[in-house]
């Protein structure tokens, strides 16, 4: 298994050069960015100038008559989108995301899925924040534009010392309410959502109604399947963390069958909230599914 070392000095410039380096990769040939544009609106539409009508293509009912009187021909107004809307994300850094078994950890495919996501946000002119968050918050950002944002959220991120301890679901919707007043921002939950309290859905509907939200659930293949020649294999539960000694062949199925029913129940509770979800697993690249949800949330403008 991966570890998540801590080093409380190192150079973490060469890893946000690099953060930085993939973010622009998904935006540019992957289509991130415009893909983000197209399915969150901005907060409204301004004026820009005019442009001569253009007859069998606009409609007679655009022509500005104040504006061609003075003028002396048919002009239209052009108007363009105001973005600057507020996109706060807030990502669960319990132990449970310090787990990994192949190439990343929970917490490093979360850091550059929420890198790339911070990067198309500034770049099309909305603001960003970010609250990282355990048993109770250790980083907090108000959403903000400005260049030194994506450097201060990856910075954040990469600080190994924020990592460990429980994640309360109940006290981060809490917590959400009252650092996020306005209403309508985009905010983004970022968790595995395993060990969810039995009462982890009294607060959503409230959060469903108060913010614009997207649940993306961030799961280890290991998390959904057990090896096929796994013998047996020790695991502790992370709630009492009491041990047993299983055999991976005789519980297999009932095991897949158990995590796929548990992640249905999940997702058809968020959805039932009003919140919209997306399912990623660290052993595939989050561009492929998080490109469909915006594709299948901006059909919803259409």
């Amino acid at each position: 298994m991966k570890i998540f070392k801590k080093q409380l000095k190192v150079d973490l410039t060469p890893k946000i050069r690099k953060l930085e380096a993939l973010s622009r990769r998904v935006i540019r040939e992957e289509g991130f960015g415009g893909e983000y544009k197209s399915s969150f609106k901005g907060a409204g539409i301004e004026f820009e100038s005019y442009r001569q009508y253009i007859n069998d293509y606009d409609d007679a009912d655009r022509i500005d008559w104040k504006a061609s009187n003075r003028a002396r021909e048919l002009l239209v107004k052009t108007y363009s989108e105001e973005r600057g809307l507020d996109v706060f994300i807030l990502v669960d850094v319990s132990e449970n995301m310090v787990f990994g078994s192949g190439e990343k950890l929970k917490n490093e495919y979360a850091i550059e899925l929420i890198a790339s996501l911070s990067h198309a946000i500034l770049e099309v002119g909305d603001n960003v924040g970010l609250a990282t968050f355990s048993d109770k918050p250790i980083i907090k950002m108000l959403p903000k534009r400005s260049p030194a944002q994506f450097y201060n959220i990856t910075r954040a991120l990469l600080d190994p010392n924020i990592y460990g301890g429980k994640f309360d679901f109940n006290a981060a919707m809490r917590f959400l309410f009252e650092f996020i007043d306005k209403p309508n921002t985009l905010v983004i939950i970022i968790s595995d959502f395993t060990n969810l309290p039995s009462d982890w859905t009294n607060l959503l509907g409230i959060v469903g109604v108060k913010y614009d939200v997207i649940a993306i659930m961030v799961r280890d293949i290991r998390d959904k399947t057990l090896p096929e020649d796994g013998g047996e294999v020790l695991i502790s539960d992370s709630k009492t963390g009491k041990q047993l000694l299983i055999d991976c062949k005789i519980i297999k199925k009932k095991f897949e069958e158990y995590v796929k029913k548990q992640e249905e129940e999940i997702k058809d509770t968020f959805l039932k909230y009003r919140i919209d979800f997306v399912n990623l697993t660290t052993n595939k690249s989050f561009v492929g599914p998080v490109l469909d949800y915006f594709t299948r949330r901006g059909a919803r403008w259409i």
